[in-house]
């Protein structure tokens, strides 16, 4: 069973402008709500392929009850602990002029320290029938970064694959525990390094010293210029397929969909990769954060390359 644990669940609303401007009143050409945050857009991705999950988390409120009736439209199931406020809404600005996207966060879940006792007992509860987690994105008020560190070293005791993905502060607080795999973007690896990362070459070297260090594997997400992946046996470039970009928010969640659907039917690492490449191309198709066509996916999965690398 994939179990994914989001402590921050999200719906996304992603909005079109004509052009982004400030002092203004604009009107939106379309609109869109989705899911969002990073494990449970993993899950639905999954959901959408035929995948089911268990969905574990925090959510509060209405729009809460809203993601989990998405979830569960796709197969997956929930188990999500009810927190106080409401599950954050987030706004996803798309101007149409420049194709920039501006996303806009919030934080209105209140969680008090019986939320994260009931979580951490329902997320041990799962462990013994998890076959590999999903876990990392935000973290709302009254959460700190040891969550992830105690989350994936739960997980790592049962000897259970981890895929975290997270920014910092979160990213090297959970990196700690020594997850199986993290899924940074280029500027989230630029702040763990503390250092620019801006070539192939620096962003391998990155990857290399975190694989020695943690024993962690690392998928680096580079938006248009596609991905770099180092695994313990090789490690591979892999260019982006050209595609007319709606909205990419939630393609590198794609990718841990892939990597997540590999550990679960335990078949090769370069097959989740290539199958999470394709649904994250697939994904930038669509307006929605984490939208996809199947269809999309199946025609992009033999062009996807994996090229050794350096």
């Amino acid at each position: 069973m994939i179990v994914s644990l989001t402590p921050n669940t999200t719906l996304d609303l992603t909005v079109f402008v004509p052009q982004l401007r400030t002092n203004t009143t604009m009107r939106a050409t379309r609109t869109f709500h989705s899911m969002g945050g990073k494990p449970t857009d993993a899950a639905w991705i999954l959901g959408r392929m035929g995948v089911g999950s268990l969905a574990l988390g925090l959510s509060a409120g209405a729009i809460g009850e809203k993601v989990k009736r998405m979830l569960e439209e796709l197969g997956v199931t929930t188990d999500f602990i009810e927190a106080g406020g409401e599950t954050r809404i987030n706004t996803v600005i798309m101007d149409e002029s420049s194709g920039e996207h501006t996303t806009i966060t919030t934080a209105s879940m209140i969680v008090e320290p019986a939320h994260l006792s009931a979580l951490r007992e329902r997320y041990q509860a799962a462990l013994p029938s998890a076959s590999v987690v999903i876990t990392g994105g935000s973290l709302p008020p009254g959460m700190t970064p040891a969550f992830y560190a105690d989350a994936i070293a739960l997980a790592r005791a049962q000897d259970l694959p981890v895929i975290f993905d997270a920014a910092e502060p979160n990213l090297s607080a959970g990196l700690a525990a020594r997850p199986s795999f993290i899924k940074p973007n280029e500027h989230e690896l630029s702040a763990l390094a503390g250092r620019k990362l801006k070539s192939d070459a620096e962003l391998y070297e990155a990857g290399c010293e975190i694989r020695a260090q943690y024993g962690t594997q690392v998928v680096v997400t580079m938006g248009k210029d596609g991905a770099l992946a180092l695994l313990n046996d090789n490690s591979y470039r892999i260019p982006p397929i050209p595609v007319e970009v709606s909205s990419p928010a939630g393609a590198g969640d794609a990718v841990l969909a892939g990597l997540a659907h590999a550990l679960h039917h335990n078949t090769p690492l370069e097959e989740g990769l290539r199958l999470g490449i394709a649904a994250a191309t697939a994904v930038c198709l669509q307006a929605g954060t984490a939208a996809y066509d199947v269809a999309d996916m199946a025609r992009f999965l033999p062009r996807v390359e994996l090229i050794q690398y350096p």
